[in-house]
């Protein structure tokens, strides 16, 4: 009698035990979901950051266009000022002769 008793108590205890692995493998299962569904979330928001960079690159870009077109500008328009005051000093200088 007891060389069966020993066999379904181990038996037994295998059951229970495969019971409560089942049990655990759900709350991994629940834990990877979660996780899977934060890193889904995490995804997204980088996707939403990264669009975002992009948009203020393009943007940084264009004012730097602009900044170096006012700029040439600016030296066009210098470069004119300094003619007009050599050409008006040499005017000055020629009515002093005279």
């Amino acid at each position: 009698m007891k060389k069966i008793v020993t066999p379904l108590l181990l038996a037994l205890g295998l059951v229970l035990g495969g019971c409560a692995s089942t049990k655990d493998l759900e709350a991994v299962r629940a834990a990877a979901d979660k996780a899977a569904a934060e890193a889904a979330v995490a995804k997204s928001t980088a996707d939403k950051a990264a669009a975002a960079a992009a948009k203020a690159q393009a943007s940084a870009d264009a004012a730097k266009a602009s900044a170096d077109a006012a700029k040439t500008s600016s030296d066009a328009a210098n470069a004119c000022c300094q003619d007009t005051q050599t050409k008006i000093d040499r005017m000055f200088k020629k009515s002093m002769y005279k």
